[in-house]
C-alpha cells in the first residue's frame, strides 16, 4: 500500500488526486493533508479519508479545526509552520503530492528528495527554482520524481518505453493551448480584465497558473522544468500552439520518429499515472472520440507572448535568473489579480526587471531562499515607484 501526503490538498491538484484515489482507495492510505485557508474542504476531506495528520498554513483558519473536526476522525491537527515539511519527510510516508502553489511549496519539496520519497511534482515553482538542487538529491538517493503537469508527464510517459531515451533523443516538443486570449488581437490585451484572464478554454486551474497560462509564463516556466527534469538545453526544447490540448507534449527522436502521449485535457489522467507508476489506474477520465477531433498546431506568437522568449532567454543566463523570473512574475501575477496593475504590466514588470540584474552562483536551498527574498524586495519596489 502507498502511504501519501497531499500537499495543497484543496487545491485543483490536491482535489483532483483525491478524486483518483477515491476511485482505488484500497491501494492507499493517506498519512497527510495540508492546505492555505480552505478548512471547510479540508474537514471533508479528512471525514472521507481519515488521514493520520492534518495541517492548515493559515493561523487564524488552523485555530477552528479542532473546533469543527468531528470526534469520530482520528487526525491530528498539526500547528507548527514546518508541518508541510514534516509530511513531506516523515519516515511513513512513501509518495509525497507537491501541489502546493508557488514558490511556497519549494521547502516541502526539497524535504522530500532530501528523505527519499517518491514525489509526485505540480509544483512547477519547485524545479524552476531548485531544479538542480533537487535533481541532484534525486539521483543521489536514488528515488524518483513523476511530473504532474501534463506536459512532463507526457513526455515522462513517452521516455519510460525507451531504454537508451538519453542516447537518441533530439529535442521535445511542449505543446500549450494558448490560453483564453489566442484569438485576441495584440491591442486589447492591455485591456483585459481579470475575469477575462481566469476564463481558460480547456483546462480547470488554479488562478495564478491560469494567469500564467494567459501570458504564457505558465509554458515559459515549463521550458526551465523540462530542462531541469530531462537534463536538457534550452535549444532542444520547443514550444507548439495546440488548442485543443489533445495531445500533451510530443519526443522527436534520431531517426526522425515522433511518440506522444493524448489524452482529454483533464488532470486526473497525469495524477493517475503519477499515483499508479508503474501500473496504471482507473482515473475516471472520458475517452477520446477520434471521430471529432481535429487537431491543429502552430508556432507561438512572441510578440502576443513576450514572457516565453523571456523564459527561454533566463535559462540561457543560469540557475539565478530562473529563480529571479519566478519571483518576480509571482508577485506580478499577483499584483494584477488584486487589480493593482494591467494585465499587460505582468509582461513589463518581469521583463525590465529581469533585465537588470546579474548572474550569481547559487550552491544551496538557503542562497535560494537569500535571493528568492532579495528578488521580492526588488520587485515590489519596482512596482510602487512605477505602478
Amino acid at each position: 500500500m502507498k502511504i501519501v501526503s497531499i500537499l495543497g490538498s484543496t487545491g485543483s491538484i490536491g482535489i483532483n488526486t483525491l478524486n483518483v484515489i477515491r476511485l482505488n482507495k484500497n491501494l492507499f492510505d493517506i498519512f497527510g493533508l495540508s492546505c492555505n485557508k480552505n478548512i471547510e474542504l479540508l474537514i471533508k476531506q479528512a471525514f472521507e479519508f481519515n488521514p493520520r495528520y492534518i495541517y492548515c498554513s493559515s493561523l487564524n483558519e488552523s485555530k477552528k479545526l479542532k473546533k469543527n473536526l468531528p470526534s469520530t476522525i482520528r487526525s491530528k491537527i498539526l500547528y507548527s509552520k514546518d508541518s508541510n515539511n514534516f509530511l513531506a519527510s516523515h519516515q511513513d510516508v512513501t509518495h509525497v503530492v507537491a501541489g502546493i502553489s508557488g514558490s511556497a511549496g519549494l521547502e516541502s519539496t526539497y524535504y522530500a528528495a532530501k528523505e527519499k520519497k517518491i514525489i509526485l511534482l505540480a509544483n512547477k515553482e519547485s524545479m524552476v527554482m531548485a531544479g538542480p538542487l533537487i535533481m541532484n538529491l534525486i539521483k543521489k538517493n536514488r528515488n524518483s520524481i513523476i511530473p504532474i503537469d501534463s506536459e512532463h508527464n507526457a513526455i515522462f510517459q513517452v521516455l519510460q518505453g525507451e531504454s537508451n531515451s538519453k542516447k537518441f533523443l533530439k529535442k521535445i516538443i511542449l505543446t500549450a493551448s494558448g490560453g483564453p486570449f489566442l484569438d485576441t488581437p495584440l491591442e486589447k490585451l492591455e485591456s483585459v480584465t481579470v475575469s477575462d484572464a481566469l476564463n481558460h478554454p480547456n483546462w480547470a486551474m488554479g488562478k495564478k497558473v491560469t494567469i500564467d497560462s494567459a501570458t504564457m509564463m505558465n509554458k515559459g516556466l515549463e521550458v526551465i522544468e523540462a530542462s531541469f527534469l530531462f537534463d536538457l538545453p534550452a535549444d532542444r526544447i520547443e514550444v507548439l500552439i495546440h488548442p485543443q490540448s489533445i495531445i500533451h507534449s510530443m519526443v522527436e527522436f534520431a531517426d526522425g520518429s515522433y511518440l506522444t502521449q493524448m489524452g482529454n485535457p483533464d488532470m486526473r489522467t497525469p495524477i493517475s499515472f503519477a499515483l499508479g507508476y508503474p501500473n496504471r489506474l482507473n482515473s475516471g477520465v472520458n475517452s477520446l472520440n477520434f471521430s471529432e477531433i481535429n487537431l491543429s498546431f502552430f508556432q507561438p506568437n512572441y510578440e502576443k507572448y513576450p514572457l516565453l522568449p523571456l523564459a527561454f532567454s533566463a535559462l540561457r543566463l543560469g540557475h539565478s535568473h530562473c529563480i529571479a523570473l519566478n519571483t518576480i512574475n509571482e508577485i506580478a501575477v499577483n499584483a494584477f489579480l488584486k487589480k493593482k496593475i494591467k494585465f499587460t504590466s505582468i509582461y513589463e514588470i518581469n521583463t525590465k526587471i529581469l533585465n537588470s540584474i546579474n548572474k550569481i552562483p547559487i550552491n544551496s536551498i538557503d542562497d535560494i531562499f537569500e535571493y528568492d527574498s532579495e528578488i521580492k524586495i526588488k520587485t515590489h519596489e519596482f512596482i510602487k515607484k512605477f505602478y
